[in-house]
């Protein structure tokens, strides 16, 4: 059995290898093409931008303005920032997403601390691996609507911004050498920018690891449970950013494995609820069915409700989950034996925890709560 301290040693040990994270296998990729961004924060390895949009502060200042600016959608109604909310680690809240129109999204919305590291970009599409084309899904999709953005008012969306001197401004310093800055392209861009600098490294976990701060007995034991073989969190969770899908400056292969944790299994067959069916989505192989990115645990404590359609409310129902290998739903349209899905992860069986041990773990979670990172002016509202 692995002890706290130990993999925390062989965590470091991976980075310094270039490894990638200790989760099962899936999909892999290189990214050779990418340029500094910024510089390791906290121990954190140094993160990685396409070559195609370089970082700059004027960008970033200008991507954290059109993030919160509701102007950007179709309507007038929505900004980013209406589903990914600071103080919920840029999370909503809610279980499902609603977009401006008021339609529902089938999934939660997700956290996007530390999204500069992540080696894709959605629960389940493994083709979505740069923040500049994930955007186009919100900005532009039909089904569902999010922002709202299409044809008919695309270029009223664009005047807004052309007819705000202190916004023009702000493209101007970020895109110098472009006669018209105000683009979808160069919003987009600048977005990116801003999505990329949400670096959460300070939490008093960091603290503990950088000798600046002790954790309570209750937590040490939570720490050593989820490292361990017993609760075996790590092994999809075990990364420096708490996931299995990494990606930074140096590595040379990224691996981006996607898992069915036994939380439907409708038909008897292994079905998921459509279209919440994972990266079988993607690629309509039966073996896919229900399998989705394991999430970053990092700020956790603050982004429930749980799973890619918010249907686990709190992290001891999380662990309940985790614990019983599984999900019976005993009735409803949903009914099914999670636990017998014949395409749930070996990783997924029954472990033996007591209530001590999941609020031990409950506790240990909370130390991945980055307080300085939910209230930085920096990421905040600017107006």
């Amino acid at each position: 059995m692995l002890s706290g301290l130990t993999l925390l040693a062989s965590t470091v040990m991976l980075l310094a290898c270039g490894s990638g994270g200790v989760g099962g296998g899936g999909p892999s990729s290189t990214h050779s093409h990418s340029t500094p961004v910024t510089p390791a924060l906290n121990g954190f390895p140094a993160a990685i931008i396409p070559a195609s949009n370089p970082y700059t502060e004027e960008k970033m200042q200008l991507g954290r303005q059109l993030f919160y600016d509701t102007r950007l959608s179709g309507n007038g109604s929505q900004s980013c920032a209406s589903c990914h909310q600071q103080d919920k680690a840029f999370t909503d809240g809610r279980p499902l997403a609603i977009g401006s129109t008021g339609e529902t999204h089938p999934r939660n919305s997700q956290g996007l601390a530390n999204v500069v590291y992540h080696a894709t970009l959605t629960w389940a599409n493994p083709a979505l691996t740069e923040l500049e084309r994930q955007m186009e899904v919100p900005m532009f999709g039909e089904h569902p609507v999010e922002m709202g953005i299409n044809d008919q008012n695309k270029n009223t969306v664009l005047s807004r911004f052309r007819q705000d001197p202190a916004v023009m401004k702000q493209f101007q310093a970020a895109f110098p050498k472009d006669a018209d800055p105000v683009s979808f392209a160069n919003i987009i861009a600048a977005i990116a920018s801003f999505e990329r600098a949400l670096v959460s490294s300070d939490s008093r976990y960091d603290q503990f690891l950088q000798k600046k701060a002790t954790l309570s007995a209750s937590e040490l034991r939570g720490m050593n449970l989820f490292m361990g073989e017993k609760a075996e969190c790590f092994h999809c969770h075990g990364s420096f950013n708490f996931n299995d899908q990494v990606k930074f400056q140096g590595l040379s292969q990224v691996d981006t494995p996607f898992h069915n944790t036994g939380l439907y299994n409708i038909d008897g067959k292994g079905g998921f609820p459509f279209p919440n069916r994972g990266l079988f989505e993607s690629t309509l192989r039966a073996q896919d069915m229900g399998a989705f990115r394991a999430p970053s645990l990092r700020n956790v404590a603050v982004t429930a409700p749980y799973m890619h359609d918010g249907s686990i409310a709190t992290l001891k129902d999380v662990l309940d989950f985790y614990a019983a290998g599984g999900r019976h739903i005993t009735s409803g349209i949903y009914a099914g034996d999670g636990r017998t899905n014949p395409y749930k992860s070996d990783l997924i069986t029954r472990i033996n925890l007591s209530e001590q041990d999941k609020s031990d773990l409950i506790d240990f979670l909370g130390t991945l709560t980055d307080e300085k990172f939910l209230k930085n002016p920096r990421f905040s509202n600017p107006n």
